[in-house]
């Protein structure tokens, strides 16, 4: 598939077909993929729970599912996933890997970092599987762990305490899904997002010929 149609097809697929499980070399393409993704320094302070028995999976909606009368209708369809990888950020290796000769920051100060990177990169490489899904014919969403089913996750699965997982990641073939509700909400135009040069100019000011008058410029 283009790339570029892989961007397009892209989107949060919410029910799948539960009878057709992921096969194993798709699996490995989806993590190996997952470690193509940029990290600070090269870190790399990531790691990935992949859960593919129907006792790995009912374990994880039992410990990360939110509390009886929370809005979970999109659950229900969620739990047909066969497979759920969770992408998990460890902020010590990039506090270690700045402390190294060639960068230096000695006394690993987190307020050295003004972006946690060790959840930015881990976020990117759960979209190189998202779009990874997509690339293989299948469906993909991601979605988070309510904080407060933090501690049931990881003593679920005997996460250790570095590891913070940044969210959840349901793969499978892709069965009749309702659209997001969400949508109707349409996306963002280029025209209001992008800025130019400086936040003040729109985009079409700021493709106006020098000289041209200019509301933005005050002229």
């Amino acid at each position: 598939m283009e790339f570029a149609d892989v961007v397009r097809r892209r989107r949060m697929v919410r029910r799948y077909d539960p009878d057709r499980p992921v096969p194993a070399e798709v699996v490995q393409r989806l993590l190996s993929h997952a470690t193509r993704a940029p990290s600070a320094g090269f870190a790399q302070g990531w790691a990935f729970l992949v859960l593919e028995t129907a006792d790995e999976r009912e374990r994880f909606w039992t410990a990360a599912s939110p509390q009886a009368g929370a809005r979970t209708r999109w659950l229900h369809n969620m739990r047909t996933a066969p497979l759920i990888i969770v992408p998990l950020s460890d902020k010590s290796a990039y506090l270690d890997r700045y402390a190294e000769a060639d960068k230096g920051w000695t006394d690993r100060d987190e307020a050295r970092w003004a972006v946690p990177y060790w959840h930015v990169d881990t976020g990117m490489a759960a979209l190189l599987m998202l779009l990874t899904a997509v690339d293989e014919g299948l469906g993909a969403c991601f979605f988070g762990i309510p904080p407060q089913r933090l501690d049931a996750f990881r003593e679920a699965f005997g996460v250790p305490a570095a590891y913070a997982p940044v969210g959840a990641v349901s793969v499978g073939y892709r069965a009749a899904d309702h659209r997001s509700a969400s949508l109707a909400r349409g996306r963002r135009s280029l025209d209001e997002v992008v800025h130019r040069g400086t936040w003040g100019a729109t985009v079409e000011a700021a493709r106006a010929p020098v000289g041209a008058h200019n509301v933005a410029d005050g002229g």
